[in-house]
């Protein structure tokens, strides 16, 4: 049986602010085998690390990420302390030690994407196996899909599997990232038998970490990735 491979939910979410460099240098620190990070196109056209589409949460700026430039985004802190990074930024910092999941957070950000990857592999060393773009909204990875068939994508679901195995068939992914309550051993067979990699989120407690792996799943994403 393979390993099951410990992916950190946007960094190491549980020990350092989501999101930032140090909570991705804390998760490669812990020894993950990937790191699942949240990307939003801002107003100048970078790419940033970010979850939410608003500040407030996070920072002591207020307003919609999309609607900030990146000058404006630099100048914020989060949780009082640290700065909102490029996927670049993110991408140096990572330069190949691990696999990055980059989930499409934001509207439009597929394209953008979609050249940084293509950078990164003929500039930097990287390989197409060295990503997976996930995104719970169809067309972000439909729009990355038509641009280059070449990248592993991965579709996310919160409440329905047999829609995403439906979609998922469309664009030739790699993956299914089901909630973690989606699933039993017959369903993650199921999705493996039919081709599909399954790493589930965000599993975070010890109990429910035992299932998943009882389960047989190929990934398991967690804000404590030294739980896994």
């Amino acid at each position: 049986m393979n390993t099951i491979k410990k992916i950190g939910h946007r960094g190491a979410k549980g020990h350092v602010a989501e999101n930032t460099l140090e909570s991705i240098q804390k998760a490669l620190d812990l020894g993950v085998d990937g790191i699942e990070i949240d990307v939003h196109l801002c107003q100048t056209g970078e790419l940033v690390v970010f979850h939410d589409f608003t500040l407030v949460r996070l920072t002591d700026g207020f307003g919609e990420i999309a609607l900030k430039s990146l000058a404006d985004l630099k100048a914020l802190k989060v949780n009082g302390q640290f700065q909102i990074p490029t996927l670049e930024e993110v991408l140096n910092l990572i330069d190949r030690k691990c696999m990055l999941n980059i989930e499409l957070k934001g509207e439009a950000t597929a394209s953008e994407t979609c050249q940084t990857i293509q950078f990164y592999i003929d500039k930097k060393g990287w390989k197409y196996e060295d990503f997976l773009v996930s995104s719970f909204n169809p067309q972000e990875l439909t729009t990355i899909y038509n641009l280059n068939k070449n990248i592993p994508l991965a579709v996310l679901t919160e409440d329905n599997l047999d829609e995403a195995l439906q979609f998922a068939k469309t664009i030739n992914a790699k993956a299914i990232h089901p909630e973690y309550h989606l699933l039993t051993k017959d369903t993650v067979k199921q999705l493996q038998t039919l081709g599909y990699k399954v790493n589930t989120w965000t599993v975070n407690n010890f109990e429910d970490i035992s299932q998943m792996k009882s389960f047989g799943v190929d990934g398991i994403i967690s804000d404590f990735p030294d739980h896994l």
